[in-house]
């Protein structure tokens, strides 16, 4: 016996794959509906072998359904997620709305899978932002070991994590430089993105730092540890898919460098490509279309009495959306619901 899994905005980059993830690792799946906006309506998608049609997310009836994996924006989510909820659809957001909601719980399950038990409060779990996913994918197992006492992160984020906009405004602008009769003005992003980077992601807050290193800052307590420090700064980089972190840790305990090799490799979700010569290490391009966060550049940090270095590379629309929410599922019918 499987479940009733309905995919809310299934047009969209991250509803897509999550509807080639649930395929790919066989969801146990009877029943699937997929919902976009009214504009949308109608639209086809493919679910395995099967095309479906989306339906309108306005007037769906939620009632009967088990799990509903969400990838549209706060503010659809904010109207409408209560609803499932209440109608007994266990709602599993990709959104910020619900993040830092202490009655909802935030999981990546190979770092705090029982949290899915809270999940009954509000019939609501949230997954974390895609670079935050990655990152502590990577910390947990050493935090388990050393104890973690602060994290200085810099990423380097693909066009993707701000959507097919983002993706299509890099594309215009490199065939633009290439066509110097057409320009193609900044749109989605605050300045030129091809050929360029850009160290500004989601708005600015008051203390100078912008939302999207707040959110690694926040969410990282939440999932990991609230004593564990973070600064992080986020940049957007001419990528298409996948986001890099070059990640500085200081622990409480001395953890050698090849020791925590040794950790990572052994660790849930992770894949070490790590040799000191050339091309020994992944890139963004490599990531994408796989379902591991890789870890490469490990190294001791001198600087400090207990520091490591590494280089976090993982598809964000797999590992930092889509994977992830589908590991959710996974997990609330393997912990909870146990029907598949």
């Amino acid at each position: 016996m499987g479940y009733k899994v309905v995919v809310v905005g299934a047009t969209g980059n991250v509803g897509r794959e999550m509807l080639n993830i649930l395929a790919e690792r066989q969801f146990p799946v009877d029943e699937i509906a997929v919902l976009a906006s009214r504009k949308s309506l109608g639209t086809e998608v493919t679910f395995g072998e099967t095309t479906l049609k989306t339906k309108d997310l306005a007037t769906f009836d939620f009632a009967g359904w088990d799990i509903s994996l969400w990838a549209v924006g706060s503010t659809a989510t904010k109207e409408f997620a209560p609803k499932a909820a209440a109608a007994g659809c266990v709602v599993i957001d990709n959104s910020s709305l619900y993040r830092y909601d202490p009655d909802v719980p935030l999981i990546v399950p190979e770092v705090n899978a029982d949290a899915v038990h809270d999940y009954s409060k509000k019939n609501i779990i949230a997954n974390p932002n895609c670079s935050t996913a990655q990152m502590v994918v990577a910390l947990k197992p050493l935090h388990d070991r050393a104890r973690i006492k602060r994290v200085v992160v810099s990423t380097y984020q693909s066009v993707s994590g701000a959507g097919k906009q983002g993706m299509d405004e890099l594309w215009d602008q490199t065939k633009a430089i290439y066509n110097p009769v057409t320009e193609v003005e900044p749109a989605t992003f605050t300045k030129q993105i091809a050929f360029n980077v850009i160290p500004h992601i989601d708005v600015f807050m008051e203390d100078g730092s912008t939302k999207e290193e707040w959110k690694m800052v926040a969410e990282t307590k939440k999932i990991v540890d609230p004593s564990i420090k973070v600064t992080a700064t986020c940049v957007r980089v001419p990528v298409f898919v996948g986001h890099s972190e070059a990640v500085n840790i200081e622990f409480e305990d001395f953890l050698d460098e090849d020791e925590a090799r040794d950790i990572l490799r052994e660790a849930p979700g992770i894949m070490v490509i790590d040799k000191r010569e050339d091309g020994g290490y992944v890139t963004p391009v490599e990531s994408a279309g796989d379902y591991a966060t890789f870890i490469s550049r490990i190294r001791q940090d001198s600087t400090i009495e207990n520091g490591l270095n590494l280089w976090c590379v993982s598809d964000n629309l797999r590992k930092g959306a889509a994977l992830n929410a589908v590991q959710i599922a996974e997990t609330l019918g393997q912990r909870v619901l146990k029907k598949g």
